[in-house]
């Protein structure tokens, strides 16, 4: 079993950056997929990026790429997302989640096991 508890986020203009870190608890954490999801007010929670354990296949949605970058470091078991230009659309609550074998949708369909707390992400325009 594995906690999330992520931090990183606040209240930031268009155009800036944010990195969110989701530090997990557990010698196991190198044994799980990671991803990083987000729920804005009225829509369903929707995934932004995924890495793989060995951090070797990553996933980004459409709207990521170019702009987030997800990474992890399986020594100080953090899993990060670096937000860069950031958007009003990006406004959501930003959720890390775990699971120890994304199995054969990969990993934008896999089925998250743990999850945490959350972060507010805030971007004015």
């Amino acid at each position: 079993q594995v906690q999330l508890v992520e931090s990183g986020g606040g209240l930031v203009q268009a155009g800036g950056s944010l990195r969110l870190s989701c530090a997990a608890s557990g010698r196991t954490f190198r044994s799980y997929d990671m991803g990083w999801f987000r729920q804005a007010p009225g829509k369903e929670r929707e995934i932004v990026a995924a890495i793989s354990w060995t951090g070797g296949n990553i996933y980004l949605e459409d709207s990521a790429k170019g702009r987030f970058t997800i990474s992890r470091d399986n020594v100080k078991n953090i899993l990060y997302l670096q937000m860069n230009r950031l958007q009003p659309e990006d406004t959501a609550v930003y959720y890390c989640a775990a699971t120890p074998n994304s199995g054969t949708g990969g990993l934008k369909f896999a089925v998250y096991d743990y999850w945490g707390q959350g972060t507010q992400v805030t971007v004015s325009s």
